[in-house]
């Protein structure tokens, strides 16, 4: 069956036509190991995907401003998170079955070699610059993030020049999957991560 595109959040989706079953149309999600199939086919090549919700997402092309902000907090993260801890940039996180997203940066437990064989299943910290994707960022990958436990998620917000701190994910009855406390620091403040609450981070220092 031939793929589709879809556009939500005014960024493609890429999904499977609709499998009628008892006549209700229904999207079939996809798995970590048939995205691997998928990606070992060449479907890929040239694009920047990511696995969120057993659906396989293609992310707008980097702007420059974006790439700077990475390269700024990875190199300042770097200098923070020394012993007993690994700075990823842009790799894959493996949350379950249906979820692999690729945070621009993750912070994680353990050193290089840990992960040979297996990407990290959880991360300290998880940060991602956004841009034209900010709704996506603040919803689906604040839900997502928050379904698997990830006890601190920041977004580097380019279009108002600060950083949201997401912190306390919970399972709400009415809510879902959320974090309880969110905070925006501009770019006159300073933030410090919770695995290195010591270490302060100026926002103006990660913006392009």
């Amino acid at each position: 069956m031939q793929p589709v595109l879809e556009r939500k959040y005014k960024r493609p989706r890429i999904i499977t036509e609709p499998v009628v079953k008892n006549g209700t149309p229904k999207l079939f999600k996809w798995s970590v190991n048939e995205y691997y199939q998928i990606a070992e086919l060449g479907f890929f090549n040239g694009k920047r995907v990511e696995l969120i919700r057993g659906e396989i997402i293609e992310m707008a092309p980097m702007k420059s401003p974006h790439a700077t902000s990475i390269q700024l907090a990875y190199d300042l993260l770097a200098k923070i998170f020394q012993k007993e801890f690994l700075v990823r940039q842009q790799m894959p996180l493996s949350l379950s079955k249906s979820d692999e997203p690729e945070p621009d940066i993750a912070v994680v437990s353990g050193s290089a070699r840990d992960f040979a064989d297996a990407h990290p299943k959880t991360a300290r910290l998880v940060i991602e610059v956004s841009d034209s994707s900010l709704r996506f960022d603040r919803k689906d990958k604040a839900e997502l993030y928050a379904e698997h436990n990830i006890e601190e998620y920041w977004i580097v917000n380019l279009k108002q020049r600060c950083v949201e701190v997401y912190r306390r994910p919970v399972k709400d009855k009415n809510l879902g999957y959320a974090y309880t406390e969110i905070s925006v620091f501009s770019e006159t403040e300073s933030v410090s991560p919770l695995a290195k609450p010591k270490g302060k981070i100026k926002v103006i220092d990660i913006l392009p």
